[in-house]
């Protein structure tokens, strides 16, 4: 099969995406591949979020906001898009760079043992030093196609990937048995290093591009590195399969301070406490299990995680 007849769908989770959402569909529709499914799930928009969706032509399925779950949606809308050979995954605070941002991208799987394909993340524009910084870092301007072989180079982040901006082989997906239910977050990385364990491919492609980035507070940085911990230690396979991500946490630590310091010194402070709460917040996560339901519940940034935990 070419690329010309691959069947294209594009998948969004979406609750209340307020007023970047008009950016987004608008970006959608710009493209210049054909899409042939637009499906967005929703868990109770009370803004235009629907409505605007339908009359950009999207497909609207529903689910309950205490139902969702990051894997699970993202399953109910690969079921709904079966008909379809590439599922790209996006979130609503996503935008589309430009035009050839899907076509880009849908080119990776020109290699048939591609699986999985995932674009490069700039901040938005007018984004904040350490969010800038850290999309910089995360997602450089060098595609690279991974395979289970570079997991002694790379660790855990062979298995690395977003589906805040990333598209599917379906038969690839199906391999797999398709997106976990109920894993606090990071469905996407457990699906990549189970796509690399069944030697496919994960193609990074740095010329398919979308703005994407969080301001996030110290209190928010804990609570996402809580959940990192909490998705680690109840997913022991993906480091014991691939390793830590190694060194790559120091390499970090001194990219940023270079940054900092060449940007913007006065964000220093705001740096350290960030390191620390990090740090903290991680290691928490990964000790989860010692703490009281109210504890875990407080530290996280999904909550509602917590209420399917016996």
């Amino acid at each position: 099969m070419t690329n010309n007849t691959l069947k294209i769908a594009i998948l969004i989770p979406t609750l209340n995406a307020g007023k970047v959402w008009t950016t987004i569909l608008e970006s959608i529709s710009l493209q210049s591949v054909k899409v042939d499914r637009k499906i967005i799930i929703d868990s109770g928009s009370l803004d235009e979020t629907v409505p605007l969706a339908e009359k950009n032509g999207f497909q609207v399925l529903t689910i309950d906001k205490v139902d969702f779950d990051h894997g699970y949606a993202r399953q109910l809308l690969a079921e709904a898009a079966s008909d379809c050979d590439i599922l790209i995954y996006l979130t609503q605070d996503c935008i589309l760079k430009d035009s050839t941002s899907f076509a880009y991208l849908v080119n990776a799987f020109k290699d048939e043992k591609v699986g999985l394909a995932y674009g490069r993340q700039l901040p938005h524009i007018g984004a904040k030093t350490l969010e800038t910084h850290a999309r910089l870092f995360n997602y450089t301007d060098v595609s690279r196609v991974k395979t289970i072989e570079d997991k002694n180079e790379l660790g855990i982040k062979t298995a690395s990937c977003s589906n805040s901006y990333a598209a599917y082989r379906k038969t690839a997906l199906q391999d797999v048995g398709g997106f976990p239910s109920h894993t606090i977050f990071a469905e996407d990385v457990i699906v990549g290093g189970q796509l690399l364990i069944k030697d496919w491919k994960i193609a990074y492609v740095a010329e398919s591009q979308v703005y994407h980035s969080h301001d996030y507070t110290t209190k928010e940085e804990f609570k996402r590195y809580f959940d990192i911990g909490v998705f680690h230690s109840t997913n022991k396979w993906l480091l014991e399969e691939f390793g830590t991500a190694g060194g790559e946490g120091l390499k970090y630590l001194k990219s940023e301070l270079k940054y900092v310091l060449k940007n913007n010194p006065l964000v220093l402070p705001k740096m350290m406490l960030s390191i620390g709460a990090k740090f903290l917040g991680y290691k928490l996560g990964m000790m989860h299990k010692k703490l009281s339901p109210k504890q875990r519940k407080d530290f996280s940034m999904h909550k509602r995680y917590w209420d399917k935990v016996k």
